[in-house]
């Protein structure tokens, strides 16, 4: 018995398209239209795909540079960061080489006064002079090898930057004025840095002069 409820399917010739629509031909469907972006959900062509992959690369070529001139940042932050880190301790090493040998100064300054009282200094004993002189030495040698350098400026021209005036020595000599005619207290510089200035007295054609 045949089921009534399976009906023929109808044929293409045998569609008819209501009353008012346009029938279309299945053999008018190119196979562009099949390729095209609103039929087929968005497929590209090889022209699109080149043109992605351009894109593509552009971009990458972009965060390759980007990431490189921020890590040539960063590296060069760093070397500024040692550097100043070297610098910093470069200095800190100078300050605290510097109040020690401040420190030290009067203890070779009571030296240098013992020893200039040649008359009273002679009276004393050999042995023991001898003793307190090769200390003298020792302590010397050891200043200067942290870079400290005795400033006896006789006969050089007076500077206020960097000598102190104590008083004045009359001269008539002009070719002498302004210049140091006496040390009366040494200086001293610490790795060409002045630590303490000379005491001096200076030539002067002035009335003002040294009593």
């Amino acid at each position: 018995m045949q089921d009534d409820t399976q009906k023929d399917e109808p044929t293409d010739e045998a569609r008819v398209a209501p009353e008012g629509e346009e029938t279309i031909d299945i053999d008018d469907i190119t196979i562009e239209s099949y390729n095209d972006n609103s039929l087929n959900g968005g497929e590209m062509t090889d022209q699109d795909r080149i043109k992605d992959l351009r894109q593509k690369l552009k971009l990458a070529v972009k965060e390759k540079q980007e990431y490189l001139d921020g890590w040539q940042r960063l590296k060069a932050d760093f070397t500024n960061y040692k550097k100043r880190e070297d610098e910093g301790k470069v200095d800190f090493m100078k300050f605290a080489r510097e109040g020690l040998v401040a420190d030290l100064l009067p203890v070779l300054e009571s030296f240098q006064m013992a020893f200039a009282n040649k008359e009273a200094w002679e009276k004393i004993d050999k042995s023991w002079r001898s003793g307190v002189e090769y200390i003298n030495t020792q302590l010397v040698q050891v200043l200067s090898g942290h870079g400290l350098s005795e400033m006896r400026p006789l006969g050089e021209e007076f500077d206020p930057n960097v000598h102190t005036s104590i008083a004045h020595v009359h001269t008539d000599d002009r070719s002498k004025e302004h210049k140091i005619a006496e040390v009366v207290q040494p200086g001293y510089e610490l790795s060409g840095k002045v630590i303490r200035s000379p005491k001096v007295k200076i030539f002067t054609t002035g009335e003002e002069s040294a009593t």
